[in-house]
């Protein structure tokens, strides 16, 4: 097949679809072309920034004809060159939920070869503004702290922000610090006023600090270590009726109604009705097994970060039949049998190893869920796991924690034949 030809500096192009990632992309003499704060159905001039050849990166001069789900951005900050927070404002909410649906078809047929699995229509988030309870924040090149910009490693200053809480952009606005070799500061709200500060430095020296504002203040170490200077390491989280403890430097899902709504389906979908054993791998703090705790006969969670086990440890601490494992999940597989009724999967950002994979051959539950950040991932990960152990991909819910932004977290189910 013929290379396509190179494209003049400026074109016009006609968007039809969506990238994962956020971009827009429309054809043009057989390269496809990205462009950014575009929509599906719009007619743009581009100048092309990075052509590689097939398809090439390009950014909007001039909207020749516009789409009737794009709206006026909320935030000044939002646009090119300007805050990474948000990539989506540019388009009315219920294009992003069905846009990011569309992403996750894609992803799941393209990367994972599955053509047929049902998608459920992405499950929108009941406000689509200031409900997201972290915030980071990086050094400004004069000094004082600033949001990621969209453009890598610079950092820009902000006054104000629509996805954040507004307990967190008052924080913002309070924070003011000089701190040798400080590397990135991360805000939590709980949802009921109380408030963490986090930081990571370049030495491990914990700072002297004097603060007039209410926050617990943490450092953070090696391997996600939290040293406590103000306050307390941990937060408490409202869900479902009951508070969780989530300690500086875990991960958290931080969308409090978004992450009910993924416990529920959770509960729902791991077909306990009757009991059974449950191994939850990269378990964290403990929260979707204490969705499962009440139905299940057994729970073996495995996680390899220590905070986050003392976390689990007190999140499940009502459920005696909850073992911790604490541990490389690759490691911990090699010492575990067979028996278990439901696998659990909610690894990091780049998914499962190989390594990881190869070592589920000593467990292989009938069932599993997957929680992902990324459908790309999942549909890499679902595809191993078909081919490797023969799960079926069953159903997949995207539940949108992210409103603004490309970004969507799915639910998956997979099933394997005995």
């Amino acid at each position: 097949m013929a290379e396509p030809q190179p494209l003049p500096q400026e074109v016009e192009v006609e968007l039809t679809d969506i990238a994962n990632g956020g971009q827009a992309l429309g054809r043009v003499a057989g390269k496809t072309v990205f462009v950014p704060y575009a929509l599906p159905g719009e007619v743009v001039r581009v100048r092309l920034v990075d052509d590689r050849g097939r398809y090439a990166f390009a950014e909007g001069l001039h909207l020749l004809e516009a789409s009737a789900d794009r709206v006026l951005p909320r935030c000044a900050h939002f646009g090119p060159g300007k805050c990474g927070g948000c990539t989506w404002q540019h388009m009315a909410y219920s294009a992003q939920v069905a846009l990011k649906t569309d992403i996750v078809l894609d992803q799941l047929e393209r990367v994972g070869g599955f053509a047929d699995v049902p998608v459920a229509v992405t499950l929108a988030c009941p406000d689509a503004w200031h409900n997201r309870l972290s915030a980071m924040l990086y050094p400004l090149a004069g000094g004082g702290l600033g949001f990621a910009r969209v453009v890598p490693g610079a950092a820009l200053a902000i006054e104000e922000c629509h996805v954040i809480t507004p307990a967190l952009l008052a924080l913002v606005d309070q924070l003011d610090f000089a701190l040798e070799g400080w590397q990135w500061v991360e805000l939590r709200d709980n949802s009921l006023g109380d408030l963490m500060v986090t930081l990571r430095l370049a030495a491990e020296e914990a700072p002297e600090l004097e603060i007039d504002f209410k926050a617990s203040v943490n450092l953070l170490l090696a391997e996600d270590e939290p040293v406590n200077l103000v306050g307390a390491t941990h937060l408490r989280y409202p869900l479902r009726g009951q508070s969780y403890r989530v300690t500086a430097g875990c991960f958290m899902r931080h969308n409090i109604a978004q992450l009910e709504a993924l416990l529920d389906l959770v509960q729902r979908w791991g077909g306990l009705a009757e009991g059974g054993a449950v191994l939850d791998l990269y378990s964290g703090s403990g929260l979707l097994a204490s969705a499962l705790a009440p139905l299940a006969n057994h729970i073996t969670c495995v996680d390899q970060h220590p905070p986050a086990m003392t976390d689990a440890e007190e999140n499940l601490a009502a459920y005696g039949h909850v073992d911790l494992i604490e541990g490389a999940v690759e490691d911990v597989l090699e010492d575990l049998e067979a028996g278990y009724d439901l696998l659990i999967l909610d690894p990091p950002a780049e998914g499962l190893s190989l390594a990881a994979v190869d070592a589920l051959e000593a467990v292989l539950p009938r069932r599993a869920l997957l929680v992902y950040e990324d459908p790309a991932v999942l549909a890499r990960d679902a595809k191993r796991l078909h081919g490797r152990y023969g799960y079926q991909l069953q159903v997949v819910q995207p539940i949108d924690f992210a409103p603004q932004s490309y970004r969507v977290t799915t639910l998956a189910q997979m099933e394997r034949k005995p």
